[in-house]
């Protein structure tokens, strides 16, 4: 019985294949473009020459299915509440296009799906600071499953704008300072994601490194500094992850709107980069008809709504009329939209509603805040704590007794059990102010079932610092809220959180601080504080994430992607004009730093930050043998071997830096994570990008090497290096 119940199921198994390779082939002989062992590229020029004009210029503008909608603008049939929507065409089998936000999850805040939920990942520096490519595409994983999975198959994510300034409200959905980590890191994630067959960003192209005035500034800055910083980020995450669109910014860049810069679209992506996708405009970021095509944008988002017209209908098939536009153009604009969606295969995967593992995603948040956290301080060795063996503890701020505090605007996540701590203004955009519902109070208490953990809000200084007198340890939660549309003043740590730290730390040494935040803040009761740990926003889980960090369940080994300055005068600019009010600047000048960001730049002014780049502590020790460095295969290699001195299993970065003749500050060129267990060590081999090994020359329209000495430095951070490799390169390309 066994053996005729097994070719049974075998015969039925090879009819249904029988059957499917039937279907296939009736499918490819009337849709040849749906044999999916032709290129995108071949798909999509048999697919544009059988649309109509109406059905070309259907595909190249979006709908805005969100909230708020004027009264004329009805809501588009067959929409998910969501970004945006683009219809199918359905007598040719094209599928519609249903646009999520973001990168740090599916965005589904009350405002647009009622009772929708979705798994937070912690924000973007959390991913940098692990600097680990695998952590970030687990995670880009992650959400487009859960995206694919609620019926989207495009993800707003891939922001890669580098951090100029720790003010800026949106560093939480980018990935730091460098451009070869933010690079890397931000391409990996987006590689997750498409591998779920839902097309991903790369944004916010260019130079949006400001919220103030978002909409209006003009960015100056020349070509030799914005290719060796901003646009080198978005050059290699675009190079690796491959994404299917490039979303173009709301600024000005050196006179011209970001989404009709020719310089931009045009001459760099499409032509230098040699970029097949396409390019979205932002929400509210199209200008014009005829000058925005021609120089290279392929879709309008959502215009009906954001834009003062919907450029890509009646004013562009007047252009085109008129011989302002060629056909062409139209044509290269469907195929680029069409080829994006072969690639990451759309047609064959459709989007649609399907279980999600909620558990499972959550554990892959949880263990990208695991991977990313930074650990700041440890005097005496406070952390970790020895939970199982302490009889009190106070957990005081930050609402940790609810949740924890996310970033607001488009990137916000509602998690299932919505809004830890409702109602704090601003209620309205870019809010609400989240609170994720993992509370640290209570993973705590579980991790020390024998102590007496208590909880004080803060707002009584006097009572939180009472209760950590009488506590073994004090636990200090602190936060600062940031979100896209606006920046930040100023760097201070809010609503007297730094009394609060203080009076705590006065009352009990053995206080650690959890850092909430966007991006660094002043730090003046430091050298008062046992212990700091900078987790972010924490995203999901996260309170089990702290709770196993601060007791050594999970050694920390996030690296920071950003310099921590100790104050405003170690930036380039003192103030973002216009951020706390008033008429702000017309233009922002960036050639002041140029391609010298972050580090780079206190670098070549001999400034030390707080914290430097690439800085993080560890419970365990390692120790970094001497560095050696190679030319094989056209590339140099810098091979380094780290060891595990100490008593706890961890992982360390090895850091590659690269000073080039003349220059005095320093270029990430390459790093590697590795993780040891007590006593072992493994030798490391890091490609160097040759990018960062050389300059770009404007006159020439390429990178070069000048030729000369170069110094070759390895590390713990940009400011902890060994013993400098010295090599000779001869003059040429990389």
């Amino acid at each position: 019985m066994k053996i005729k119940a097994t070719a049974w199921r075998c015969a039925i198994v090879m009819g249904l294949c029988t059957w499917m390779s039937a279907a296939v082939a009736q499918s490819s002989a009337t849709r040849p473009w749906s044999d999916p062992k032709l290129s995108p590229d071949e798909r999509a020029r048999m697919l544009v020459a059988q649309l109509t004009q109406d059905e070309k210029f259907q595909l190249i503008r979006s709908y805005y299915a969100g909230p708020d909608r004027p009264s004329d603008k009805p809501f588009p049939k067959g929409a998910i509440a969501s970004a945006g929507y683009v219809p199918p065409i359905e007598r040719l089998g094209i599928p519609a296009l249903e646009e999520s936000d973001a990168g740090l999850g599916v965005a589904s805040s009350d405002r647009m799906r009622p009772g929708d939920s979705a798994t937070p990942l912690p924000a973007g520096p959390v991913t940098a600071a692990s600097w680990d490519p695998k952590v970030a595409y687990r995670g880009g994983a992650m959400i487009g499953n859960e995206a694919h999975s609620k019926g989207f198959n495009v993800l707003l994510a891939g922001g890669i704008n580098l951090m100029r300034d720790p003010r800026n409200g949106r560093n939480f959905e980018y990935a730091g300072e460098d451009p070869l980590l933010a690079g890397t890191i931000v391409a990996e994630a987006i590689r997750g994601i498409e591998s779920q067959h839902v097309i991903s960003t790369i944004k916010h192209f260019a130079l949006n490194d400001q919220e103030t005035a978002r909409n209006t500034i003009n960015v100056q800055i020349g070509e030799k500094a914005m290719r060796e910083s901003d646009l080198l980020a978005f050059e290699i995450a675009i190079e690796r992850g491959k994404p299917g669109s490039v979303m173009c910014s709301y600024n000005k860049l050196n006179g011209d709107w970001a989404c009709e810069n020719d310089y931009l679209m045009n001459q760099l992506l499409k032509r230098d980069w040699k970029y097949p996708g396409f390019v979205m405009s932002d929400w509210g970021g199209a200008h014009s008809a005829a000058k925005a095509v021609n120089a290279g944008l392929d879709q309008e988002s959502a215009g009906e709504v954001f834009d003062k017209e919907v450029y890509f209908d009646a004013p562009l098939r007047q252009a085109l009329a008129k011989g302002e536009v060629k056909q062409a153009r139209i044509d290269d604009m469907v195929q680029r939209i069409l080829r994006s969606m072969f690639a990451a295969g759309v047609f064959e995967h459709p989007a649609k509603k399907a279980p999600i593992d909620s558990k499972a995603n959550l554990a892959v948040a949880r263990e990208t805040l695991e991977a990313g956290a930074v650990l700041l301080r440890n005097e005496n060795g406070l952390l970790p704590l020895d939970f199982g063996k302490l009889a009190s503890v106070a957990v005081i701020g930050a609402h940790a007794d609810k949740g924890v505090l996310a970033g607001g605007g488009s990137s916000l996540v509602t998690a299932m059990g919505g809004n830890a701590v409702p109602g704090l203004a601003p209620t309205t955009w870019p809010g609400p102010v989240m609170y994720h519902p993992y509370p640290p109070l209570k993973a705590i208490r579980t991790m020390a079932p024998k102590a007496n953990v208590q909880y004080a809000d803060g707002n009584d200084v006097a009572a939180a610092a009472a209760l950590a007198g009488k506590s073994q340890v004090a636990v200090v939660f602190v936060q600062k809220w940031a979100a896209e549309s606006f920046d930040a003043a100023d760097l201070a740590l809010p609503s007297g959180q730094d009394a609060l730290v203080e009076a705590v730390a006065k009352a009990n040494p053995r206080t650690v601080v959890v850092l909430e935040n966007n991006a660094p803040v002043q730090l003046p009761w430091l050298d008062q504080v046992g212990a700091v740990l900078e987790v972010w926003y924490p995203g999901g889980d996260a309170g089990n994430g702290i709770a196993n960090l601060l007791s050594g369940k999970v050694n920390p080994s996030g690296r920071l992607p950003m310099s921590w300055v100790r104050d405003a005068s170690q930036l380039p600019r003192a103030e973002i004009p216009g951020a706390t009010g008033g008429t702000p600047p017309e233009s922002v000048d960036y050639n002041i730093d140029g391609a010298d960001v972050g580090y780079r730049w206190l670098q070549s002014r001999d400034l030390k930050p707080l914290f430097p780049f690439g800085y993080g502590l560890s419970y365990t020790t390692f120790e970094h043998g001497a560095l050696k460095v190679a030319s094989r295969d056209g590339q140099l290699h810098a091979t380094v071997t780290v060891r595990n001195t100490g008593s706890r299993a961890g992982a360390d970065v090895a850091q590659v830096y690269v000073q080039v003749p003349g220059a005095k500050s320093k270029r990430l060129a390459g790093y590697a994570k590795v993780s040891l267990k007590p006593g072992e060590q493994r030798e490391l081999d890091i490609p160097l990008e040759k990018r960062l090994l050389a300059d770009f020359d404007a006159a020439k329209h390429g990178w070069v090497i000048h030729g000369g000495d170069y110094s070759v430095m390895e590390g713990r951070s940009s400011e902890d290096l060994g013993t400098p490799v010295k090599l000779q390169l001869p003059a040429g390309t990389p």
